[in-house]
């Protein structure tokens, strides 16, 4: 089995455009959450959301670009053209033929599906653009990725919900680690935040009205966020002879299913995922020092989630710190884990734990250390990603230090 590193990462999201800013924002405890601005906003219950501003798609987009590209498209090229970038590898030859794409999503093209609906019920018309069904079909962002960047390996797109990043990267890694490609480009974009999207969500009622406040005992529901995070996932032997920088290794994963409700999450399908991934990475409980939680701020999940933690790692669950950074970016859905790996990546490279922000009041069912309210430094050399889709699926990742 290969090791698997990552030497390139990049992302557009609330807190910030780039990497760079969103370690900042992360690191300041900045919430990315405000007011929304859509058309019939004034027809929604929930009008907060983290909400990608000062976006001016023209600027990065012809217009026969923009004509083909759904949002959720346009923030996967913007994150992929970093993390590409970053990682200084150009694909030609064996290299292209054997890279490819994974990209996780849930709503796919929603913003092109919400336009057209419009389109047809609202005003009537009878014809839509030719282009409608390649801008909104989920596989559209993996599509551009592979045809931007020359990508002619295994390419698809993964929908699990809340975990369809973490799956799709768990994908990429499997197969960078069994030798089938030696790069491939992975994690997961998201724009579900236009009238339909957010609706579609209200019915569900587990929407905060007011913010996203995992942990504490006042938390009252999760807040929708959009955006894209995107890897250059990378066999280690290739990225050494080439003298990639690291920025972390992937040690490992593991998925399960509740195999219970489609909605409420199950302890022992978490604790399955979470105690999976540390076998698969070799890793003992003592050797991971911070979690970053599936934390959505539901009153289910985040108890959930805690009991999980705390059954798997035992005594050790005490001295683990634990953080959802959706109370900062709002929760992406399909994009959601590639945004938060971002978090990992920065404790193990920079040393700073990003905060829980929002907390206000202990919740003796949530009784660890969720990080409140500041970041805090700490050496880090292991770390875990959670994510706990509806539908019972379940799906961690284990990085360590380069």
């Amino acid at each position: 089995m290969k090791r698997v590193v990552i030497t390139g990462a990049g992302t557009i999201n609330a807190l910030g455009h780039n990497v760079a800013d969103t370690w900042s924002s992360m690191k300041e405890g900045k919430c990315g959450i405000g007011p929304l601005n859509m058309r019939d906003v004034d027809r929604l219950a929930i009008k907060i959301g983290g909400q990608v501003t000062g976006f001016e798609p023209e600027s990065l987009f012809n217009r026969q670009q923009q004509a083909l590209y759904d949002r959720f498209t346009q923030f996967a090229l913007i994150a992929a053209r970093e993390a590409v970038g970053q990682s200084g590898l150009e694909f030609s030859g064996e290299l292209a033929a054997k890279s490819g794409v994974v990209l996780g999503t849930s709503g796919g093209g929603m913003q092109t599906l919400d336009e057209n609906y419009r389109t047809v019920y609202e005003d009537g018309k009878n014809r839509v653009h030719p282009f409608v069904v390649p801008k909104l079909m989920n596989n559209a962002a993996a599509s551009h990725i592979s045809m931007e960047f020359n990508l002619k390996g295994p390419s698809f797109t993964v929908a699990t919900a809340c975990a369809s990043s973490n799956h799709a990267m768990s994908q990429a890694f499997q197969m960078v680690r069994s030798g089938m490609s030696p790069v491939m480009v992975t994690g997961g974009s998201e724009s579900m935040l236009c009238f339909g999207g957010v609706k579609a969500w209200e019915g569900l009622r587990v929407m905060s009205k007011d913010g996203c406040r995992p942990f504490s005992a006042n938390r009252n529901g999760m807040v929708q966020g959009e955006g894209a995070g995107v890897f250059v996932f990378e066999e280690f032997e290739h990225a050494k002879a080439r003298g990639a920088e690291i920025l972390a290794e992937v040690a490992g994963f593991a998925m399960s299913s509740d195999a219970s409700d489609i909605v409420m999450p199950s302890k022992q399908g978490a604790a399955r995922a979470i105690s999976g991934a540390l076998a698969d990475a070799k890793l003992n409980a003592e050797d991971v020092a911070y979690i970053n939680a599936h934390g959505t701020g539901t009153t289910a999940n985040d108890k959930t989630e805690c009991a999980a933690v705390a059954d798997v790692f035992g005594r050790h669950a005490d001295d683990l710190m634990i953080s959802s950074t959706k109370s900062m970016h709002g929760h992406l859905i399909g994009g959601t884990g590639a945004v938060e790996l971002l978090a990992c990546i920065m404790a193990l490279k920079e040393g700073v734990i990003a905060p829980t922000i929002g907390y206000e009041e202990a919740d003796p069912e949530c009784a660890l250390d969720v990080v409140p309210n500041e970041a805090r430094e700490a050496k880090v050399d292991a770390v875990l990603s959670n994510a706990f889709a509806f539908g019972g699926l379940n799906a961690v990742l284990a990085l360590k230090s380069a």
